[in-house]
C-alpha cells in the first residue's frame, strides 16, 4: 500500500526528476519515510523538542517561527508544495530545538529520516549531488534573509518575497506575510499601497 502512494506523489516525482532516483531505489527506503495528514494548525514540533525528521510537503502549507518572550510568533519560512522543511542543527546535533513548526493549512506531508539522505547518496552519486546543490542554495537563500532584514527597506523585502513565494499571497493572511517581513500589518498595508500605485 506504501509504495501505491509513494508511485502517485509529488514526493515521488520531484525525486525522480530532480535527483534520479528510481522505482528500485525507493522500494529500498521504504523504511526510512512516512506519509502524514495534518489537521489546520497543528505542530509537527515545538521549542524544546529534538526534530527527529525533514518534512517534504506533499500538499499543503507549513511555517517554520520563533516566539519571543512575550509569546509574538516571528515567521522565519513558509513551506509550500514540494519544498523541505526542518531544523537541521536540531537533527544533525541532536539538541533541542528553538523553533516551532506548524501547518497552516490541512496538509499531506512526507516525514524523512536523516537516513534517507545517507542511503539515497550511497544508491545515487546524482542523489549526493542534487543534495549538496540544495544545501548550497538553502544557504544562500538564508543569507539574502539575513541581509533583506538588516539593509533592505519593507517594499524591497515584499518585493523579494513576492519573488520567492509568488503563490502565497492569497494562501497566507497579511499579519504572517508582516511577521515574516518583520514589520506591521498596518506598514505591509502601506507597502502594498505604494506598489500597486506605481504599477498605474
Amino acid at each position: 500500500m506504501k509504495m501505491e502512494v509513494l508511485l502517485k506523489s509529488n514526493f515521488y516525482k520531484y525525486y525522480t526528476e530532480k535527483a534520479f532516483l528510481t522505482e528500485s531505489d525507493f522500494e529500498q527506503l521504504l523504511p526510512f519515510f512516512e506519509f502524514r495528514e495534518l489537521s489546520h494548525n497543528q505542530y509537527i514540533l515545538r521549542a524544546g523538542e529534538v526534530c527527529k525528521h525533514f518534512l517534504f510537503v506533499e500538499e499543503g502549507l507549513l511555517q517554520f517561527l520563533s516566539l519571543d518572550e512575550k509569546g509574538v510568533e516571528h515567521i522565519l519560512q513558509f513551506a509550500p508544495e514540494n519544498w523541505l522543511m526542518g531544523d537541521r542543527s536540531s537533527v544533525y546535533f541532536d539538541e533541542p530545538s528553538l523553533y516551532y513548526i506548524k501547518a497552516i493549512e490541512p496538509s499531506k506531508v512526507v516525514f524523512l529520516h536523516p537516513k534517507f539522505f545517507t542511503e539515497a547518496a550511497k544508491l545515487r552519486i546524482d542523489f549526493a549531488m542534487f543534495t549538496e546543490r540544495s544545501l548550497q542554495r538553502s544557504i544562500y537563500y538564508l543569507q539574502r534573509r539575513i541581509n533583506s532584514l538588516l539593509a533592505m527597506t519593507a517594499k524591497e523585502r515584499y518585493l523579494e518575497f513576492m519573488e520567492l513565494y509568488p503563490n502565497l499571497l492569497l494562501r497566507v493572511p497579511q499579519w504572517m506575510i508582516a511577521s515574516y517581513l518583520g514589520i506591521t500589518p498596518e506598514s505591509l498595508s502601506r507597502v502594498r499601497r505604494e506598489i500597486a500605485k506605481d504599477s498605474f
